[in-house]
């Protein structure tokens, strides 16, 4: 049996959407699979991928959604995962997972560190706005599946904490010790719980 013939008439356009984000207007394209229109706008209903299809029938190319490859890697209970830092509250810290030991995730997981899984010692004195602040990308732990599908996570070894932070000059900032970083800009200092990052754990945090 021959194989089939790739549509060549097909154009991914690199995006990626969710169910109802709108895309394009009526005017420069007509609404195909995994679209819909909706007072002259053409909006997503798929998450997935925006495409156009190009039929020398229609005037106007077609602008289509292929849906997103299910998802198979998932946080484990003591995975290594990378996240990013979205709220900071005085007793915990949300965060987005980017990545699951090292593999990227097509769409992003909830997490949250408690104030007493920051660190291992002294946790009485722990002040998780001293910890974290929003955007910082952290290397944490999996300890188990929360609340509302919220993973919680803990940085509660050397080895796991921020590994990147900018600061307000927007450039990376450097680790001077394990609580404490600097602009290497303005030398302006901002308190971490820094991760002493290993070697096996370098592609993990990149």
């Amino acid at each position: 049996m021959a194989a089939p013939m790739e549509d060549t008439n097909v154009t991914k356009l690199g995006q990626l959407c969710i169910p109802g984000e709108r895309l394009a207007g009526e005017s420069e394209y007509h609404s195909g699979p995994g679209t819909y229109i909706k007072h002259g706008l053409i909006y997503s209903s798929l998450a997935g991928h925006v495409c156009t299809r190009h039929n020398t029938e229609q005037e106007l190319p077609e602008l289509t959604v292929l849906r997103e490859e299910v998802q198979t890697t998932v946080p484990q209970q003591n995975s290594l995962v990378t996240c990013k830092a979205v709220n900071i509250t005085s007793k915990f810290c949300r965060c987005d997972i980017l990545s699951v030991e090292g593999v990227q995730l097509t769409s992003t997981f909830r997490g949250m560190i408690r104030k007493e899984d920051i660190r291992a010692t002294e946790k009485d004195k722990v002040e998780v706005h001293k910890s974290f602040r929003p955007g910082d990308i952290i290397l944490a732990r999996v300890l188990s599946l929360g609340d509302a599908q919220s993973y919680l996570l803990t940085t509660a070894e050397n080895e796991l904490g921020v590994v990147l932070a900018k600061s307000e000059a927007g450039v990376p900032m450097i680790p001077i010790s394990w609580c404490e970083m600097i602009c290497p800009k303005t030398h302006d200092k901002q308190p971490r719980k820094v991760a002493k990052v290993q070697p096996q754990y370098i592609a993990y945090s990149s």
